[in-house]
């Protein structure tokens, strides 16, 4: 009872003394950002002594401590209930699809390992009954995945193995198939790589299967020869697939593949100091791990006066997670990132642009598409959006980048090892403005426009990227010679690198204005030089299928059974290569004056932007992923709360 007495008695002390402070300061209250207790002792007995009523939401009650919620928002697909496991194999049924990663050999052996240890079995290969693909969000019905859940029934299969899961897109596509299997009441395992394990059980459990099962092969499916794959899948991944196809689902695995459960959106979800509030958020998943600033309700409904949306409509239902997204749990990751207020339309337009599939489709790839976004129309003049020297790296615009960050962590439910699977890891994402006045001084159109918007209308753009750097600095002043050396990085720059990928790629290309002054006395519009590099710009048959081949992103072939020169004929006559002269790059050899090309750009893949140092003779081709452009909308008493802030009105940001 005494210490009890003497803690309080520390408490009233510690808060007398700090009011005091507050009073001859001429405080008419203490900010909760600048005056953090700085005596640990008095913490540690706050903490001991009081329960949940010494807080509430006015955090300046108690200076140093936020009362924040949390930035994401509730699951909303429905977990179904597992069929059984089955008793044994013996007598079964069992589909061995998917065709990833080295499945050409993994899976005969598969087959053979069934049959061998259960002799009434039946298998069912690939080619025999297909594979269900990505399995689609709530609402969406694909083709692909109802055909391949009528021909499990026709063929009565009581078991699906599926697999190679070995990169952020093929992994899941193929749990695509056992998803689609257990929707229907037949067990299913994934065959995965170690690092893809997790996202196996991500993408299951995001669509409502509370305890998928996993295989895990040791290593890299296609670094390893036929003898290892054969004998990795004989010794350490048969075993696996019997277990995980015959034991018994338990409450306790049911509970661990689980999401947490996230209350209300403006529920506290916890009291503390910034160093704690940071410590929870991390541990939460909720951080990419830089500092935040604490989301607290006070802060949150800052960013709502800059909306005309209620707080509880829904923005989007976002892939890969299923979330809710409010326009409550915007502001929030908006807070976080550190964004003033007057960015939330901006961050709501963001946030649209995710729910795009086209879009967001690559941005879980071990290829490390990085999402990005620029910004058109008056309102980037009228906020600083930066489209100058060094523009992603000014303040105005890494909060944005940073918004994007926590946005596919909290908003889309992308996480680093799980779902977000790029090889190195990502850069941060970035956000620029295009420099507008300078397109119409040199006679081109601004990127909204071309898109059929207004010139004074505001847009959001995101994209994605492969790269970032590597810049290419044009010599000269003639138009042509500047559009070839753009088409020779244009095809230097493809999908992954040699090209391996896909024949065709979307691409943003950064140009400073007085280049692109140079390249308008030639080409008169963004247009024109489109068609010029889509002409100019191919690449020699031989070299694309020497990197499809040896550097394919999906299997390794097998040279014994399918050769080189067979996949050359097959590139040349799938992709349409042409007799044509040599690029314009190319030494000139005499006797082979013309080869085979294919083309490596198509008409709409392609952005062009007028932005960076002007004072720089610069241009900037980054391949990655598709475009989605949102329309940014303002509220109609826009001018009134930019003046409070001391912006001018957006009408003076106006260009004709």
């Amino acid at each position: 009872m005494k210490v009890k007495m003497k803690n309080r008695m520390t408490i009233f002390i510690v808060l007398c003394l700090i009011f005091f402070s507050a009073s001859t300061a001429g405080l008419s209250n203490i900010p909760t950002e600048t005056t953090p207790y700085t005596d640990n002792a008095a913490v540690e007995i706050l903490t001991e002594e009081c329960d949940d009523t010494c807080f509430v939401e006015d955090t300046n009650s108690i200076p140093g401590q936020y009362a924040v919620v949390a930035p994401i928002g509730k699951q909303t697909v429905q977990m179904i209930t597992q069929a059984p496991r089955l008793d044994t194999l013996e007598g079964k049924t069992i589909a061995v699809v998917g065709g990833s990663f080295m499945a050409y050999v993994t899976h005969p052996e598969i087959k053979r390992l069934i049959l061998e240890n259960y002799p009434t079995a039946t298998v069912i290969l690939l080619d025999e009954i297909g594979s269900a693909g990505p399995f689609p969000g709530p609402g969406i019905t694909r083709k692909s995945v109802v055909d391949f859940q009528k021909k499990l029934k026709e063929k009565g299969v009581d078991a699906v193995i599926s697999g190679n899961g070995g990169c952020g897109l093929c992994t899941p596509k193929e749990t695509g198939s056992s998803i689609a299997a257990e929707y229907i009441g037949i067990p299913a395992v994934t065959i995965a790589a170690p690092a893809f394990v997790k996202q196996v059980y991500s993408t299951a459990v995001n669509n409502g299967v509370p305890a998928p099962r996993a295989a895990t092969y040791p290593g890299a499916f296609s670094s390893h020869t036929r003898e290892e794959l054969i004998r990795n899948t004989r010794e350490v991944l048969w075993p696996q697939i019997v277990e995980a196809l015959t034991k018994p689902i338990t409450a306790e695995e049911i509970a661990e593949r689980s999401k947490s459960i996230v209350g209300e959106a403006r529920d506290i979800v916890f009291k503390g100091t910034v160093d704690e509030v940071n410590k929870y958020f991390t541990e939460m998943r909720w951080s990419d791990g830089l500092p935040i600033i604490p989301p607290t309700v006070e802060r949150v409904e800052e960013f709502l006066k800059y909306i005309e949306l209620p707080w509880d409509q829904t923005v989007a239902v976002l892939p890969i997670a299923y979330r809710e997204t409010l326009v409550w749990h915007v502001a929030v990751n908006g807070v976080m990132a550190g964004c003033p207020p007057e960015y939330m339309p901006i961050l709501i337009a963001f946030t649209k642009a995710l729910a795009d599939p086209n879009y967001r489709r690559t941005l879980s790839s071990t290829h490390a598409w990085i999402p990005y976004a620029w910004v058109n129309g008056p309102v980037a003049r009228q906020l600083g959006i930066d489209s100058g020297q060094g523009l992603i790296s000014e303040a105005k615009n890494a909060v944005l980048g940073r918004f994007i960050n926590l946005a596919m962590l909290n908003l889309g439910g992308y996480y680093v090892k799980q779902d977000r699977m790029g090889t190195f890891g990502y850069l941060m994402p970035w956000v620029m403005a295009e420099d507008e006045e300078a397109c119409l001084r040199i006679g081109w159109t601004p990127y909204h426009v071309q898109k059929g918007y207004q010139l004074n209308e505001n847009t959001l753009t995101a994209a994605s990227a492969l790269l970032w750097g590597n810049n290419l600095t044009p010599a000269t002043h003639q138009p042509e010679k500047i559009m070839q050396m753009i088409a020779w990085d244009v095809v230097e720059k493809q999908q992954f690198a040699t090209g391996s990928g896909s024949p065709f790629v979307h691409r943003t290309v950064m140009i400073t204005e007085y280049v692109a002054r140079d390249l308008a006395r030639g080409y008169r519009s963004k247009e024109k030089l489109e068609d010029a590099l889509i002409a100019t710009a191919r690449r020699p048959a031989y070299q694309r299928a020497y990197a499809n081949y040896w550097a394919n992103p999906g299997s390794a072939f097998d040279p014994d059974k399918y050769p080189f020169e067979r996949h050359f004929k097959k590139i040349v006559k799938d992709e349409k290569a042409e007799l044509t002269e040599l690029p314009p790059w190319f030494p000139k050899i005499p006797g082979m004056e013309k080869i085979h090309t294919v083309p490596v750009m198509k008409k709409g893949m392609t952005s062009i932007l007028v932005l960076g140092d002007p004072d720089r003779n610069k241009v900037q081709c980054m391949p990655g992923g598709s475009f989605a452009t949102i329309k940014i909308e303002l509220p109609s008493n826009w001018d009134e709360l930019m003046a409070e802030l001391g912006y001018r009105p957006l009408k003076e940001f106006y260009l004709k």
